[in-house]
């Protein structure tokens, strides 16, 4: 930052002040004084001239008011700002509160304990409440309407000073004998402050001031320093939080009267007097440092005895109170901020957030990026690319944060291009507090040691450039190097941070770069001149005071030294040979070693003249040539850049007071003289003139102007001579093309067009009647809209392909602002399917896209992509009626199978004799069985067509049904589907080998293959030959316990002895439990007797089971002989003429009558007059035909 004195105000009768404070919300400055002088003041700027803002415009008192009511000395004012009061007390204790109506101050307020005097107010953050100390200890808290919150006598002592924490919940006593007492807003106390910064200080202290940052400009970084507690000794201490353990500590080396931190909380001012070793008397200074104690500048001020200091709310000005003076500084602060591409890049904090907010403002589309970076250091700008410097955040690991040494590295740069995109960054361990940049490299410094980070960015590269850069690569991008080192150029190894360290007794203070030199400045004074890119050592210098701001012009002939005080001067680096200049003008060129000008913060040497600068002095603009000043301009902008004989400056102070919306109007370019006589000269007096003048000042920006004039004029001789001087070759072949033409007014058009007149310049070809030139024109502009226009506006016919290009031109306007509906009726007139395609898709009209589909041609190379589309939605059939058009088959199948859609997945490869289902369907149910969806593979095999496998599956499912003994209706049901499958899975080999025997043999010989095929295929004989049996088993198992609860005994008995034949099926515990009861039911005690044989013959059963079993017989046979009532007429197992008797379903009976019922599915049979009582067969539940 830089600050210089701006203004004075006295005070009338020489009255002494004793305290001052300016009102950051409205601007009003009160100042207290001896005999009760309270005056309010404001300065105002007058903003006549647009251009002149900020500190450069003028200041004039619009307030000067006397406020009357004191009648002692007023030493405490203290400002309201959220409710607009102004509260002061005198030496008698009396306290007033003033208030604002209708442009003047009156009072609100009086109150006098008329027993002490107030030594310190503050209002907290919010303007609520207000604490007053008195000097005998006596504290109230009122609120801001007058009541009394609180008070308290704190007995024993004598306070000085009073603060408010940022949220109101704790308040801080400073004590007479410089102590800080902590208490809660309630007045109960907690404890008492460490001062840290006191040891080694001997004698009496008292403090000078306490002021605890509120945040409401934001934080400088996350956990910053923001409690200042200043002593009258010098001593002051910086803390982040009231029992902070390890506050910053600062000597001032001052009698301090007053401290106040910035609207931000990014400096501490600090007032009082230097005492001076040599000299008996002491002179006033402001001491600036940041919130981390370092020091940043140190203001001189006239005047015996200083005694208040008081910051303006946007920070750029400062009030100090100096015997009966009020005196005003500007403050030119270090934004952090760059220049890049016609980009301008500005950092600011936020209250609500931590992180510095990066706006990267485009000001030729006054667009802005935004990007939040924690803890930012710097922003450094060159090129098109910009740098920004912050410290790494340690909650975060870093992978490429590792340096070499295998610590983490604590600072990053990052490598940004115009918009705020990262495109590479580094992890360095050195603090960057210098930081520079020029087209390859960036170069950052820390106090001992500066590292070079030759940077590189993706641009088309050829081979050999590759080849050149991964060599480059191994032999370090990055170097480090220690000041007090000798570089000799030699390749390094990697950067080695360790020697970094090394501390040195004289600092780098400043560090600047060109293309091939480095300048490194030194606290000393001395200044090294280093050679890039490999970094030599090839001069030091000496100059007198300590550079703050070094900077070298285009050619590194000479560099720009700004010391700490502010004053130019320049140092030439290379000797000049008076001969390579003309001898006269190196006359006039002065000497530049005498040159030096003073409160100067600002400079930038013109990128395409080594002899042109530009500086701020105080609030003016002065622009050097060879040394001699231009009159200056009245501005407070910072300078973004200077060539072509312009300024591009920026009024940053401007943009802060609302950083979310830079405006157009805070960059000014200006002129330069040469321009503007030369514009003057080519208008007023001519150009014949005007080229002799430029021939004596030489600028390509003037040559260019001259052409430009000289082409207005169509003098076509003059145009290309001076388009030769200023090297413009599209210029020149602009003029022969010009020569060749030969109407003037298509001339006068070209030259329209040349200047961007396009208005014009289509007017004049369509007055020409040549509409085709005025269409390419608007191609050219690739102005659409108005292509179409002119396309349908003349008679005639107009060319179909450029009307269609046209059409789709406007479509694809629409799209890339995603206004698809707009965007689809012009495709459908530019005929354009691929795009129309993806509008459709876009709008989800989906039946846009089958019509579509429908009109393209077989085989259209935009068929996959619709049925991708149609994919990606779910919508299978259409996605497959797309593959199909386009001949892709497999793609179809795909699509079926990544939508589950498996039965027409199996009917394509069907169609399409495809191999590859097998593995598709394997994989897929391999994937199931992990799942253990076991039901949906079989639903899947049975979808695909493969039975058996489904089979297989069903039967496996049932057993395990079984074995857990669930109800044996769901196991009947199960072996029943799995039979199901069974049979259809005959019915398939049969079709098969049908259809691979057309019509030449018999019936039977079909039949006869297909057994003999499924014999070849089938390993797993016991399903496909007795797929009924475990239904069977089942039934049967059903039916007899059916047959049992209603009451037919004898058919009960005789399902159950049927069931024997089932025991591997059903458990024969379960089988012979059942028959004995039906048995014993039905009086057939000799059946009984015989399952009571077998159960308890039985191997699995255990002692007790057996037993039980004995003592049921036991019962049962002592009561019943074990012999049958009546013999069975027929047994079950009776033999016929041809073998076994069929069973019959409905009633579990053999069927002994020639004639009865077979189920066309499963093959079962049943009497005929008990079927018909039935609608499906009781056993496959297939309807009864």
């Amino acid at each position: 930052m830089f600050i210089y004195l701006s203004k004075k105000i006295a005070i009338p009768n020489n009255i002494h002040l004793k305290c001052v404070s300016w009102n950051k919300d409205q601007g009003f400055i009160a100042c207290g004084g001896d005999d009760g002088l309270l005056r309010v003041l404001k300065l105002e700027t007058q903003t006549d001239d647009a251009k002149v803002k900020g500190l450069a415009a003028p200041s004039n008192l619009s307030m000067n008011q006397t406020l009357e009511g004191h009648s002692g000395a007023v030493q405490v004012v203290t400002w309201n700002e959220q409710y607009e009061k102004l509260t002061t007390s005198d030496q008698n204790g009396l306290i007033i509160v003033w208030m604002l109506y209708k442009g003047a101050w009156y009072e609100e307020m009086i109150n006098n304990r008329n027993k002490s005097v107030v030594r310190s107010m503050s209002w907290n953050a919010d303007g609520q409440k207000i604490c007053i100390v008195y000097e005998d200890g006596a504290v109230i808290v009122g609120s801001v309407d007058g009541n009394r919150i609180w008070g308290k006598e704190l007995k024993g002592n004598q306070l000085a000073h009073v603060a408010w924490s940022p949220d109101s919940k704790i308040l801080l006593f400073g004590m007479a004998n410089g102590e800080v007492h902590i208490y809660d807003n309630q007045g109960n106390f907690i404890m008492k402050m460490t001062i840290s910064c006191l040891t080694n200080a001997t004698g009496a202290v008292s403090i000078a001031g306490i002021h605890w940052y509120a945040g409401t400009g934001g934080y400088v970084e996350p956990d910053c320093p923001c409690l200042a507690i200043c002593f009258d000794n010098g001593r002051c201490q910086i803390m982040r939080y009231e029992n902070d353990e390890n506050p910053v500590c600062i000597d001032t080396m001052m009698n301090v009267v007053s401290i106040q931190w910035n609207h931000c909380g990014s400096v501490l001012a600090v007032a009082g007097s230097l005492r001076a070793s040599n000299v008996d008397k002491e002179f006033n200074v402001v001491q600036f440092y940041t919130p981390f104690g370092e020091h940043l500048r140190t203001l001189k001020v006239p005047g015996k005895q200083m005694t208040g200091v008081a910051w303006e709310g946007g920070g750029l000005r400062i009030g100090l109170a100096v015997d009966s003076y009020i005196y005003f500084a500007n403050i030119r602060p270090d934004y952090k901020w760059g220049y890049c591409c016609s980009t301008v890049v500005y950092a600011y904090t936020k209250p609500e957030r931590q992180e510095y907010c990066v706006v990267f403002w485009d000001t030729k589309n006054n667009e802005k990026f935004v990007k939040y970076v924690k803890s930012l250091m710097s922003i450094t700008t060159s090129g098109d690319f910009c740098i920004l410097a912050s410290k790494t955040d340690d909650t975060q690991p870093q992978e490429d944060a590792e340096l070499e040494s295998g610590r983490h590295a604590r600072y990053v740069l990052i490598l940004c291009n115009s918009i705020g995109t990262p495109l590479d960054s580094k992890y360095i361990d050195i603090d960057p507090l210098f930081v520079t940049m020029t087209k390859t490299h960036v170069i950052a410094a820390s106090k001992e040691a500066f590292y070079l980070w030759q940077y590189r960015v993706a641009k088309k590269l050829t081979a050999l450039e590759i080849n050149q850069l991964t060599r480059t690569k191994k032999e370090g991008r990055e170097r480090v190097y220690h000041i007090d080192s000798n570089p000799s150029g030699a390749t390094d190894s990697g950067p080695d941070f360790a020697k970094a360290f090394t501390a040195t007794r004289d600092p780098i203070c400043c560090i600047t770069a060109t293309d091939k030199t480095l300048i490194v400045g030194r606290e000393s004074g001395t200044v090294h001149r280093y050679s890039l890119p490999n970094v030599v050592l090839i001069q030091k210098y000496t100059l007198n005071n300590r550079a703050y701001y070094l900077s070298l012009n285009c050619n590194s002939s000479r560099l720009a030294v700004i010391d700490i005080a502010g004053v130019l001067t320049l140092l030439d680096l290379e000797v000049r040979n008076s001969t390579d200049d003309s001898t006269g003008n190196h006359a006039s060129a002065g000497d530049p070693s005498k040159f030096e000008r003073k409160d100067v913060w600002d400079m930038k040497w013109a990128n395409d003249n080594p002899d042109l600068f530009a500086m701020m002095e105080k609030t003016r603009m002065y622009v050097f040539r060879n040394l001699d000043p231009e009159e200056p301009i009245q501005t407070s902008g910072y300078i973004c850049n200077f060539e072509d004989l312009e300024i591009k400056s920026v009024l940053l102070d401007e943009i802060m007071k609302d950083p979310e919306r830079p405006n157009k109007d805070n960059l000014i370019n200006f002129e330069i003289r040469s321009l503007r006589d030369s514009r003057a000269l080519i208008e007023k007096v001519g150009i014949e003139d005007a080229s002799q003048f430029i021939e004596d000042n030489p600028h390509p920006r003037l040559w260019r102007l001259l052409a430009e004039a000289a082409l207005q004029k169509l003098d076509l001789k003059m145009a290309e001579q001076a388009f030769v001087r200023c090297k413009d070759y599209q210029g020149i072949e602009f003029v022969k093309r010009l020569g060749n033409l030969q109407s003037e007014p298509m001339k006068q058009a070209e030259v329209a067009a040349y200047f961007g007149s396009f208005e014009e310049a289509e007017r004049m070809y369509l007055d020409m009647d040549r509409r085709d030139l005025a269409i390419s024109l608007r191609i050219k502009l690739g102005d659409w809209f108005r292509v179409l226009q002119l396309l349908k506006s003349g008679s005639g016919d107009c060319d179909d392909s450029l009307l269609e290009q046209a059409y789709n031109a406007v479509g694809d306007y629409f799209a890339d602002r995603q206004k698809w509906v707009n965007a689809v009726q012009y495709y459908l007139q530019g005929r354009n399917q691929e795009r129309l395609a993806e509008c459709y898709y876009m709008l989800e009209d989906y039946d846009g896209l089958e019509r579509l589909t429908a009109l393209l041609p077989e085989n259209h190379k935009l068929l996959p992509e619709i049925g991708q589309m149609f994919a990606t939605v779910g919508m299978c059939e259409q996605a497959v009626n797309a593959y199909l058009k386009c001949n892709q088959p497999k793609a179809a199948v795909d699509t079926c199978v990544h939508l589950n859609q498996w039965n027409k997945a199996v009917e394509l490869t069907r169609t399409f004799n495809m191999k590859e289902i097998k593995s598709l369907l394997s994989k897929y149910a391999s994937h199931l069985l992990e799942k253990n969806k076991t039901l949906e593979v079989v639903e899947l095999y049975r979808k695909a067509h493969h039975f058996l496998d489904a089979a297989k599956l069903m039967f496996k499912i049932a057993d395990e049904e079984a074995e857990k003994r669930t109800r044996p209706l769901r196991v009947k049901k199960l072996y029943v589907l799995a039979a199901r499958l069974v049979e259809n899975y005959h019915e398939q080999v049969k079709t098969s080998q049908q259809s691979k025997a057309k019509g030449k043999k018999s019936e039977a010989t079909f039949a006869l293959a297909g057994l003999l095929e499924e014999e070849a295929t089938s390993s797993d004989n016991r399903i496909v030959d007795n797929a009924w049996r475990g239904a069977e088993a089942y039934h049967f198992f059903l039916l007899a316990q059916r047959q049992l609860y209603e009451g037919y005994m004898e058919n009960a008995m005789r399902t159950a002895l049927h069931l024997r034949e089932y025991e591997d099926i059903i458990p024969v515990v379960e089988i012979y439990s059942l028959l004995a009861i039906c048995a014993a039911a039905n009086q057939a005690f000799g059946t009984c007797s015989q399952a009571f044989i077998k159960l308890e013959s039985l191997e699995n059963l255990n002692p007790e089971q057996r037993q039980l079993y004995e003592d049921l017989a036991l019962e049962i046979f002592t009561k019943h002989t074990p012999k049958d009532s009546h013999t069975l007429v027929l047994d079950a197992s009776s033999v016929g003429a041809v073998g076994k008797l069929p069973t019959c379903i409905v009633t579990g009976l053999p069927i002994q009558e020639y004639q009865f019922w077979m189920c066309s599915v499963c093959k079962h049979c049943a009497l005929e007059h008990e079927i018909r009582k039935y609608n499906c067969c009781p056993l496959c539940h297939s309807p009864v035909s």
